[in-house]
This record gives structure tokens, sequence and C-alpha cells, in this order.
């Protein structure tokens, strides 16, 4: 079975969000869509879905360069 040439969880990236439910900033990992808030233990979620083309070094390969271009905002 072929998997995308950046499919790979240790190169996924730590970042922080904060808990709209109490505040709490949390951590959250590049490839994570949601977390349970440590404090509250309710969801957290990611504003925005993450796309492999965000973070992904292969992404242009995979993708092919129009469509690559298209999701960072190019022509």
């Amino acid at each position: 079975m072929n998997n995308c040439p950046g499919q790979d969880s240790r190169k996924a990236q730590a970042e922080s969000i904060t808990c709209i439910h109490c505040g709490y900033v949390a951590e959250i990992f590049s490839d994570e869509i949601k977390v349970k808030c440590p404090k509250c233990k309710k969801s957290i979620c990611k504003e925005r879905l993450p796309s492999c083309v965000d973070w992904c070094r292969a992404a242009k390969e995979c993708v092919g360069e129009e469509r690559w271009n298209k999701f960072k905002g190019g022509v």
C-alpha cells in the first residue's frame, strides 16, 4: 500500500490552542484536528481543518503544481 511521502507522524509540529470553554492553553499537533482540553475535558477544534498542503514538503509533488498553487493562494 502506498502512502503519501509526507505522511510521517514523526514530523508533526506542536502548536498552542486556547480552549473556547475554559480559556486553558492546550497543545495540539499539526496532524490533529481536535484534542480534549486537559482542564475541562471538552473537545477543542482547530478553526479550519488542516490540509497536507499546509505542512507537507511533498504536497507539491503529490497534488501537482497547478493544484498546489491554487491551495496556496497563487494564480
